[in-house]
């Protein structure tokens, strides 16, 4: 550039000793071609002065310099002083204006067709039927197309060309585009690559396909844009099919070394075997690869992390940065960052970040920025992201909708409001991502109240109309659902009765689980024509919740037949029923699971580690806990729980020796299971020490369930005195729970004086369970007081109580047989009753105790 300044400069002042016509149009054709504005202007001055004004081939240089330069205003002021205006000056002017003003393109183009001479070219039709593109106008493009016709151009190659491609860039391929490519006298490449693109872009790619099998029985022959856009077309087909299509067309470029050699060309079928999941082709291809641009090693590392080969990607990208012939682009920052998200490699993240800050034109760019943001908030960081997003110079719409979705998990709501405020005084133009992010937020805090708010905002702005498909619409319904408004939800699902998805459905049935509603969940899925792991993931859930684990268990196979792999909640919803049937078979086939699908989510191993406990055992509930080496409250929680259980109460409190060492604080939840630990294996003094240093050590203050537990201990101790004493002094008035506690305590160490006080508190208390009365009606039988026990049972009658019978089982070779009290309905029950029998006798026996 500055070179051709000085030049310039030096012609200026040699052009007064005479210059040909011809070289001053050339410079001024150098200066054109690099839009240098200011020689241009001075080598106008030198033509005025030289009075080469009226030359026909100086004044169009000196027209396209201006239009090339974007200085339209100095190109129209030159096009008004021309004397000779033939269709090459319009061309050369709606050239300029094409570039910066698409409606002033058309106001120009509609003068030059009102005036009589000249006619527009077809050259000037292939200027300005892209305009109509761009400004989306396909009824000025049809009109254009009726002035073709006038002129009898539609035969014409490049106005054929520029409507097939205005017609499909409009989506309108049949059969405006299609009428337009078959009217072509003269088909050229170009033709069929418009052709071929538009089938493509308007997603009919068999079409597109077809038309390049013809192509290839034409006398034209495919370049490298052919290639290009016929690849993704394969790839699209099923994987079989598009290996072979593919397979044909890279055996036709191997055939022509114009093609091979292509760079286009070869990133386009590394792109392809990458698409179809063909690695080592891929791979191949690129080693063998000539030259390759920084486009070559982007569509490998964005390859890999689309087939999932993380670290692959990973070592690729080190390679591209040592070696340094191209430096790292935009492009490629966004598909590695993502990759160490994936492997959880922060650290390799905070040096790619490093590696941006030391590059200011990734630094500046906007979509870097974005990519950064995404990238920490999936580590939780959402510091980080923040610092990320107000390092963006030029934050667009993405970047806030990207800094809110963070903020709206984040539990410092103040923040998400402040940016939120921030948006609106900025007159940022929100969309429809925006209202996600707020609904989002809206439901974490269970703001039922803001959730219509937004709701009514988005009805207003018309953002529920215009979807095609309803994730608003998904969002709203799902946000009511959660915050237990199924009513409203309802609504929703019945609004969206024609434009339903797969995650309309999901959203209401799990609306309908989380409420309760088990019948009108079993009732949407019996309507459901499609479903997904989710949809029996819920499923699973219902049946586990109304005690229905024969069901369950068939569900989770029918998951297993349809060829899906269960997930995190898959077995979250499957473990509950291992406990309820005890199955210890059931619990180990959902660990192989989890360890077979790398399921890593630490409120699933602590639930795991409980259901082992819970069926008996605790060997394999010591490993789940012994095989995290990030443990935290949640699985010492899981583990006093498992000990409490078996009633190893001083395995427990080294268990809580141990968390106490690592510096991890109790909660509530994990004092509770600690002091039902002691209770369970009679460790009183223990117990108390605990309950004491809920306030003294902890700095909490003791729930109902702790001083429900404190008088549990001291009950089962035999301290009955204490027990009843500690009740009574309760700054909290006792519940029902504790004084059935101490009323069981009674009839076990048969203190009936006590007994009959604390059976007039539970009278009080109106107790809803059923074990209760049945406690206190056998104590008054015990005691002979007939009228007593005759009242308790009208109370229970007239409540509608009843006591659930007793029920156990037994798994035996992978088969379970149940128990009930009263029920004699067992296939095998009268070789069961004859060893009872044997067993009884056994018994009575002189010295058999």
């Amino acid at each position: 550039m500055e070179v051709l300044r000085q030049f310039v400069q030096s012609f200026r002042v040699l052009s007064g000793f005479g210059t040909d016509y011809r070289v001053l149009s050339g410079v001024i054709k150098a200066c054109a071609s690099v839009s240098e504005l200011t020689s241009g202007r001075g080598l106008h001055g030198c033509v005025v002065k030289l009075g080469y004004m009226g030359c026909n081939e100086v004044s169009k240089s000196v027209l396209n310099m201006y239009a090339k330069s974007r200085s339209m205003d100095d190109c129209q002021k030159m096009f008004k002083q021309m004397n000779s205006v033939d269709p090459v000056v319009w061309n050369i002017v709606l050239t300029g204006l094409m570039g910066s003003c698409a409606h002033e393109t058309m106001r120009f183009f509609k003068a030059m067709h009102f005036a009589d001479e000249p006619k527009p070219s077809s050259v000037t039709f292939a200027i300005v039927l892209p305009v109509c593109v761009r400004l989306g106008n396909t009824y000025n493009g049809k009109i254009m197309h009726s002035c073709i016709i006038k002129t009898g151009l539609e035969k014409d190659t490049l106005v054929g060309n520029a409507l097939v491609s205005m017609y499909a860039k409009c989506g309108f391929v049949f059969p405006d585009a299609y009428t337009a490519f078959d009217s072509i006298a003269d088909k050229d490449v170009v033709s069929w690559n418009a052709i071929i693109a538009g089938f493509s872009e308007n997603n009919m790619k068999a079409d597109a396909f077809r038309s390049f099998c013809l192509m290839l029985k034409e006398s034209t022959e495919p370049n490298y844009a052919t290639i290009a856009s016929v690849l993704p077309v394969c790839a699209s087909m099923d994987k079989n099919i598009a290996y072979q299509s593919g397979r044909q067309i890279h055996s036709y470029v191997v055939q022509r070394s114009w093609l091979q050699t292509h760079v286009f060309v070869c990133n386009s079928l590394v792109s392809f075997y990458l698409r179809i999941g063909r690695i080592e082709e891929a791979a191949s291809l690129f080693t063998r690869m000539g030259s390759k641009d920084l486009v070559s090693w982007n569509v490998v590392i964005a390859g890999y992390a689309l087939n999932c080969e993380w670290f692959k990607a990973l070592q690729l990208f080190h390679i591209l940065v040592h070696k340094g012939d191209v430096s790292p682009d935009s492009v490629t920052i966004i598909s590695i960052l993502p990759v160490c998200a994936q492997l959880a490699n922060l650290t390799f993240g905070k040096e790619i970040h490093s590696y941006i800050l030391r590059h200011s034109y990734l630094l500046e760019d906007t979509s870097v920025g974005n990519a950064l943001i995404s990238f920490y908030a999936r580590f939780g960081d959402t510091s980080a992201a923040y610092w990320a997003f107000s390092l963006i110079a030029k934050k667009d719409i993405i970047s806030w909708n990207a800094m809110l979705d963070v903020l709206a998990d984040s539990p410092k709501h103040s923040h998400f409001i402040n940016l939120l405020h921030h948006v609106f005084n900025e007159s940022i133009i929100i969309d429809y991502v925006t209202i996600l992010s707020i609904v989002k937020f809206c439901t974490n805090v269970r703001g039922i109240g803001k959730v219509k708010e937004v709701h009514g905002y988005s009805v207003k702005a018309g953002l529920l109309n215009d979807e095609e498909e309803p994730m608003l619409g998904n969002a709203f319904l799902d946000a009511y659902a959660k915050c237990g408004n199924v009513e409203y939800a309802h609504k929703i699902f019945q609004g969206l009765s024609k434009r339903r998805t797969l995650v309309t459905y999901n959203s209401m049935l799990s609306g309908y689980v989380n409420s309760g509603s088990h019948d009108d969940a079993q009732a949407l899925f019996s309507e459901m024509s499609t479903t997904d792991l989710t949809t029996w993931s819920l499923m699973v859930r219902i049946y586990a919740e109304s005690c229905c684990p024969n069901e369950a268990i068939d569900v989770f196979r029918e998951i297993q037949a349809r060829g899906m792999r269960p997930n995190t909640v898959t077995i979250m919803n499957l473990l509950p029923i291992c406990a309820q049937i005890a199955s210890l078979h059931l619990v180990r086939q959902c660990h192989g699971f989890i360890i077979r699908g790398r399921l890593a989510d630490i409120r699933l191993k602590g639930t795991l580690l409980d259901v082992y406990a819970k069926c008996g055992s605790l060997k394999n509930a010591y490993s789940v806990f012994q095989s995290d080496a990030h443990r935290d409250l949640v699985l010492f929680t899981a583990m006093i729980g498992g000990y409490a259980v078996h009633g190893l109460g001083k395995e427990a409190l080294m268990i809580y020796s141990h968390m106490m060492d690592l510096g991890i604080k109790p909660d509530h939840v994990f004092i509770t299971t600690l002091l039902t630990a002691c209770c369970h294996a009679g460790l009183v003094q223990d117990g108390l020490e605990i309950f004491d240093s809920i306030r003294t050590v902890h700095g909490l203050k003791p729930t109902m369930e702790q001083y429900a537990s404190v008088v549990d201990l001291l009950a089962r101790g035999g301290r009955l005195d204490d027990a009843y004493s500690f009740a009574t002094q309760m700054p909290v008035e006792p519940n029902a729970n504790i004084w059935g506690t101490l009323l069981r305590a009674c009839a076990t160490f048969n203190w009936m004086d006590l007994g009959r006080v604390i059976a007039n508190h539970l009278l009080q208390a109106e107790s809803d369970d059923a074990g209760n009365y049945v406690q206190l009606s056998n104590m008054y039988a015990a005691d002979a007081k007939w009228e007593g026990v005759m009242k308790l049972r009208n109370l229970m009658k007239k409540k509608e109580m009843k006591k659930p019978p007793g029920c156990s089982w037994l798994d035996l070779d992978k088969q379970r047989s149940v128990f009930v009290s009263g029920d004699c309905s067992h296939p095998r029950r009268d070789s069961i009753y004859d060893v009872l029998n044997a067993l009884y006798l056994q018994m009575k026996e002189p010295g058999a105790l």
